[in-house]
């Protein structure tokens, strides 16, 4: 493609060379670059980019695009002169809209679904997806667990919300393989350094806000981190947001462009959830669909799965999916690591939650501590390398709720699991409940089903969906399904 199409709606650029130059492919990873492509160098968290500027001179880019305030005029003036050079104020706003050019903007072509919030992202982009392909449609997937083209899993997914070099290729495929519509869970993350920049949304979502992400590489306080939570409803048309959330409001004064409606449980919403009966298997409400109330039965339980469901709900009726098809849809919903109950041939309730949060922890653990009539067995830990404020709040709160609690290691990353479990210990003795450290995960969980019996439930929270147990840098396969399975033939 042309250089300047390639640029077209980026400004405040300065360029040294020639724009009638055909751009073979866009690369940020010096690595690959290979002759005639645009290497556009990014200052990361780990890596800055401009340091492999000489590196993707060598193998053979003719377009060099670097961030303005780290380039030196000693640098332009060294240049060969068969290669364009091109400064912008943001590499990473600029990368991501001239992928948009290069792909030809695929998310114009699409009914593009964006959902953002601390918890429920995952679950509610798997409910709009189910919904919408009762209803006929062809939906692709993006976020957490994995990516999907319709009824296609393309495998999982290293971030919730891909960079933009790999989200505009996957949009473009989807346009290819004639989805109607996509759902994605973007992150705060993803909209803080751009990759969704240059998306053009149909319909918004923002499920809730709570802390996390609090660290030095992800968000340095609840304000930026929910400014760029916020960020999605400046790129969207449509917009539903929870109106029990205090957060909500005040996207309604940052966006008025916007044409927000609301949904909720508490408070007076567009679409409003009542006469709530929560099981140990699901949850049912009644909610206005057309111009009646109908009685809805989700296969998840929990409150939380309420909310998820309206969110969905009012994305199916903007699409024209009947009541049959949305009464169908919530009822055969299945998410994996969400709520997920784990068949064993011993009969134990065993469930799976990504519960990684105070606030969502203490959602679990209220839910399945209401229908359960033996004991609250958690099993959790917290993760290396991210807010550690969060550990000893995470342990008082398992040690109310539950009745019983092992603390065990979650993905330690490059921290030192012993400590993080002495951190969440720190919280738990204030509870004054019964609870035992085992540092080792598969050990912990073990020691729980051990201890189980019909009537009791075990819960293990934080890490959900995911079939990796990150050490030290590395990971390594950790499936608790898998896992659940081998202690119980043992």
């Amino acid at each position: 493609m042309e250089l300047k199409s390639i640029l077209a709606g980026l400004e405040d650029l300065k360029v040294k060379g020639s724009l009638d130059v055909d751009v073979s492919k866009i690369e940020s990873n010096s690595q690959n670059i290979e002759n005639g492509d645009m290497f556009v160098a990014i200052d990361g968290f780990d890596q800055d980019g401009h340091k492999f500027i000489p590196e993707a001179i060598k193998k053979g880019a003719k377009v060099i695009m670097a961030q303005a305030d780290k380039i030196t005029k000693k640098m332009v003036k060294d240049l060969p002169e068969d290669v364009t050079f091109i400064l912008a104020l943001d590499t990473r706003h600029a990368i991501s809209i001239c992928v948009c050019n290069y792909y030809k903007n695929p998310s114009k072509k699409l009914k593009l679904i964006g959902v953002t919030g601390t918890k429920g992202k995952t679950t509610t982009t798997f409910m709009i997806k189910s919904l919408l392909e009762k209803q006929g449609l062809k939906v692709g997937l993006i976020g957490t667990i994995c990516t999907y083209i319709g009824d296609k899993n393309l495998g999982e997914n290293s971030r919730t919300t891909p960079e933009a070099l790999e989200l505009q290729e996957l949009l473009s495929k989807m346009v290819k393989e004639k989805c109607d519509a996509v759902v994605m869970e973007v992150s705060s993350q993803s909209l803080k350094l751009g990759r969704v920049d240059g998306c053009e949304f149909e319909i918004g979502i923002f499920t809730n806000f709570s802390k996390d992400h609090i660290s030095a590489k992800e968000h340095s306080s609840m304000e930026d981190y929910f400014n760029s939570k916020a960020k999605l409803f400046k790129m969207c048309k449509h917009a539903f947001i929870n109106s029990d959330d205090i957060y909500a409001n005040k996207l309604l004064s940052l966006y008025p462009e916007c044409d927000f409606k609301t949904y909720g449980i508490d408070n007076p919403a567009n679409m409003l959830a009542k006469d709530i009966t929560v099981t140990n298997t699901s949850v049912d409400f009644k909610v206005k669909l057309s111009d009646k109330n109908e009685r809805v039965k989700v296969g998840i339980p929990g409150r939380f799965s309420v909310y998820n469901a309206l969110a969905a709900i009012s994305v199916a009726l903007r699409f024209g999916v009947s009541k049959e098809n949305i009464e169908e849809g919530l009822l055969n919903i299945r998410v994996p690591g969400r709520s997920e109950l784990v068949d064993n041939k011993k009969e134990l309730t065993i469930m799976i939650d990504y519960a990684h949060t105070p606030e969502s922890l203490e959602s679990i653990l209220t839910t399945v501590k209401a229908y359960t009539s033996g004991k609250v067995i958690c099993v959790f830990g917290c993760g290396g390398d991210r807010d550690s404020g969060k550990r000893p709040i995470m342990g008082t709160i398992a040690g109310t709720l539950a009745d019983y609690t092992i603390i065990t290691s979650d993905n330690p990353r490059t921290e030192d699991p012993k400590k993080i479990v002495e951190q969440i210990e720190e919280g738990i003795k204030k509870a004054k409940c019964s609870y035992e450290c085992i540092v080792d995960r598969k050990e912990a969980i073990k020691k729980a089903i051990l201890m189980a019996n019909k009537k009791d439930i075990v819960l293990i929270a934080g890490k959900g969906h995911e079939l990796t147990q990150e050490i030290n840098g590395k990971k390594f396969p950790f499936d608790e399904r898998e896992i659940i399975k081998e202690i119980l033939e043992d």
